[in-house]
């Protein structure tokens, strides 16, 4: 399931930003701040974001530029939330990459009811959906589906069947033995060969570099482990 939906805020007025941050944890968000581009991308490389909240006038280069780049390696959402307010700033930031913009002031209701929105159509799950988020991958396990930069991943019965259980015990070193039976039945005649089959595939369709994975990791003379 998605948990702990993290959100980083990138703008240098700190006590406008900690009183977002403050609203956004008490409505369920892990929130972090960054007072620049430099420390954005720092953030950015130490984890997994799931939406970016960001200003236009930074210290070291304008929001426009961060989102240019950020869009040459990421899908992350993100909404402009500044005072910029000009008809020409704001269909830059959608046509630079940005998903919603916000004008300052705004209420932080408001603010709250943006980010909401663009999760749900982002992520397209409800509370009583089970979701795990890596990357740019999306895991339904409830509605069984897959989504990688926003396009839909085909995966066979067993595929899934061997993801969903990935994700079901992330950060857990499952054994090659546990794995088998979980997915292909505890009395089932398949050889572990099958199942280092499926992992490979499962790295081809969802990992970046599948040589050298970044989530679905093999975790030596044990087995396997969706990590997080």
């Amino acid at each position: 399931m998605l948990k702990d939906k993290k959100i980083l805020i990138v703008d240098d007025d700190e006590d406008l930003s900690l009183i977002m941050a403050e609203m956004l944890e008490d409505h369920g968000y892990e929130a972090a701040i960054a007072k620049s581009g430099e420390e954005a991308f720092t953030q950015l490389s130490k984890s997994i974001w799931h939406l970016i909240l960001l200003d236009i006038n930074l210290p070291d280069e304008t929001g426009f530029e961060l989102c240019r780049e950020l869009r040459k390696v990421s899908s992350v959402p993100i909404i402009f939330a500044s005072a910029r307010t000009s008809e020409t700033d704001r269909i830059t930031g959608f046509d630079i990459g940005g998903d919603d913009y916000l004008p300052k002031p705004y209420s932080m209701k408001e603010l709250l009811a943006r980010v909401n929105a663009l999760i749900r159509r982002t992520y397209g799950f409800t509370e009583d959906e089970k979701i795990t988020v890596f990357g740019d991958v999306t895991v339904n396990i409830t509605a069984r589906t897959v989504m990688k930069g926003g396009k839909a991943v085909s995966l066979s019965l067993r595929e899934f069947d061997l993801l969903s259980y990935l994700c079901e015990n992330p950060n857990t070193a499952l054994t090659k033995e546990k794995l088998l039976a979980q997915v292909w039945g505890a009395f089932s005649m398949v050889e572990a060969s099958t199942l280092t089959v499926h992992i490979r595939w499962l790295r081809e369709k969802l990992e970046d570099d599948p040589a050298s994975p970044r989530y679905i990791k093999t975790v030596y003379k044990v087995g396997y482990m969706l990590e997080l």
